[in-house]
């Protein structure tokens, strides 16, 4: 969010929304692009693992209905297109959170109403027996992509509750009961297909709830970055590019924003050096997605709470060591003056 809307001229827009559990309210933020038409939300700003502490964490009692919430305050703002990315999440809710923040019509086995003011969670999840879109709803005409950097589908043995179910706190009892719920969402509303499509389990199946709930369109993350920021255009006559994340390793090559940089330089012409917090061994396969050369920032051993601390300064400064070193070349070969 924040890289979009800084490549683009954009805002931030804070609201205060419902948070993880339905008793908490949180700060979040979320950037309109400089076109004034386009919102992108980051569904952790209101829906975060990070927002809960280890102890509270358990997604039987978390909602998506802040992420609703943010919906529809991109609306208000007049945005016509949202980018929401999924991912970091403390939830399983299959999405039915959100979709109950923006009016859809939920309807639960027992009969009973659904109040706006309790936002259904992921122990709600096997009750719900249809969720139904209206005309007319505030995200009915906004068209959303959904970036989305997993493959993994609503329900099974790679599906949401059982992969991603015990980092948010799930127990092995709780990751079997959220993953027949889920399943038996999918079925109910008939939607099948789209719970085995790659994404779907996104987010604790937020990708699911989006495909189905919303006529959403899952995409890859970095896709949608490269599309917004123009990169490929940028690109044209430039000498050198960088490009950068957390830990370069394996994972990386599957198509996160590093390898997408990389190819698109690769393309165009134009070397591509990565700059990363910590770089696997055997990374040679890199190159052939277009990475030039790749280096750790840090300048020495530490602790991961050091390198975060003082990332700003260790990034500039191998920035500059990486340009000192790209000019001297240059100057070599006659490419640039020698001063």
């Amino acid at each position: 969010m924040a890289a979009l809307v800084a490549a683009t001229g954009g805002s931030l827009v804070h609201r205060k929304v419902t948070g993880p559990l339905p008793e908490m309210k949180v700060d979040a933020v979320f950037g309109l692009l400089g076109d004034g038409q386009t919102a992108v939300i980051e569904m952790a700003a209101a829906s975060g693992l990070w927002l809960l502490s280890p102890q509270d964490r358990n997604p039987l009692n978390t909602t998506t209905f802040g992420t609703g919430e943010l919906l529809n305050a991109a609306v208000e703002l007049g945005a016509t297109q949202i980018i929401l990315g999924i991912g970091g999440s403390a939830t399983v809710d299959g999405g039915i959170g959100c979709a109950q923040a923006c009016g859809h019509t939920i309807v639960l086995e027992d009969g009973q109403p659904i109040s706006m003011t309790e936002p259904l969670v992921g122990a709600d999840v096997s009750r719900v027996v249809m969720v139904k879109r209206h005309r007319g709803e505030k995200t009915d005409r906004v068209k959303i992509a959904v970036a989305c950097d997993v493959t993994n589908p609503l329900f099974g043995e790679n599906g949401a509750a059982v992969v991603f179910g015990p980092q948010k706190g799930a127990t092995p009892q709780q990751v079997q009961k959220l993953d027949a719920a889920l399943r038996q969402l999918a079925t109910r509303n008939g939607s099948l297909d789209l719970a085995t499509q790659p994404g779907a389990g996104a987010a604790g199946g937020l990708g699911f709830g989006m495909l189905a709930f919303f006529g959403a369109q899952l995409r890859g993350g970095i896709d949608i970055v490269l599309e917004a920021t123009d990169l490929r255009r940028r690109l044209k006559g430039a000498d050198l590019c960088f490009t950068g994340e957390g830990r370069l390793d394996l994972q990386s090559l599957g198509g996160k924003a590093v390898i997408g940089v990389s190819r698109l330089c690769q393309e165009a012409g134009v070397p591509c050096i990565a700059l990363a917090g910590a770089i696997a061994p055997d990374m040679h396969a890199a190159v052939g997605h277009g990475l030039t050369a790749w280096f750790s920032i840090c300048d020495g051993p530490m602790t991961m709470e050091h390198a975060i601390a003082d990332a700003p300064r260790f990034l500039s400064h191998s920035a500059a060591n990486v340009l000192r070193l790209w000019r001297t070349a240059k100057c070599e070969i006659g490419v640039l003056p020698n001063t």
